[in-house]
């Protein structure tokens, strides 16, 4: 009997290419629209399609798909392209953001100076929580730099809060000055206070 050799690809498990992906996202099905968003991840050319389609998406299981696919594609662009989603009206769609943006380390390495300077304020808030998984000493460095050009109170209480639990003593004298600055202000007073105690206690240990 003659070996039949078997297909690379048994059939039914092709891979999808790049317009079957886009016919998947528009699909009204949404286990389409989520078998689309995964097979996405290994197409880089399709992570404009998904970050134009996130907006739109209603399913939850669907945009965190979307999302993950962004984030494993990992190149710059495909980081880029969730940025402007921080902005959304939609509460859910900036919480997908933040999270895919947390679990790149191109967000918190590259992206995370610019994200900071951010016209919106709201923006430069959630942006503190990206120096949460920065070392310590990076952490310091660029919510510091923050923290003495900020003219918003929020998002001084935002780097401060995140500086008390992952700052190091570089953070004390900007921390200082902070709160001289906003010395009316008795709730960033508190979280000033507090953020010193916890960084000098963390210091004395090392």
């Amino acid at each position: 009997m003659p070996l039949v050799r078997k297909p690379a690809h048994p059939q039914g498990h092709l891979k999808p290419g790049p317009a079957e992906i886009l016919t998947g996202l528009a699909s009204t099905s949404c286990d389409e629209r989520w078998a689309a968003a995964r097979a996405s991840a290994e197409l880089p050319d399709t992570a404009g399609a998904l970050a134009a389609a996130l907006p739109h998406e209603a399913d939850a299981r669907v945009r965190e798909a979307m999302f993950t696919s962004l984030v494993r594609i990992g190149t710059r662009d495909s980081i880029v392209l969730v940025l402007p989603l921080l902005r959304s009206n939609d509460s859910a769609l900036r919480t997908g953001a933040l999270d895919a943006l947390r679990s790149s380390p191109i967000a918190a390495h590259e992206l995370l100076c610019e994200l900071l300077r951010d016209p919106d304020a709201d923006v430069r808030i959630l942006s503190c929580e990206l120096a949460r998984n920065l070392p310590s000493e990076e952490a310091s460095r660029s919510l510091c730099a923050l923290l003495e050009r900020e003219p918003e109170i929020n998002v001084c209480a935002a780097a401060i809060e995140v500086l008390a639990e992952v700052g190091d003593q570089a953070a004390l004298p900007t921390l200082a000055q902070c709160a001289q600055r906003f010395a009316q202000v008795p709730f960033l007073a508190f979280a000033i206070r507090l953020a010193t105690e916890r960084i000098t206690a963390a210091g004395s240990r090392d």
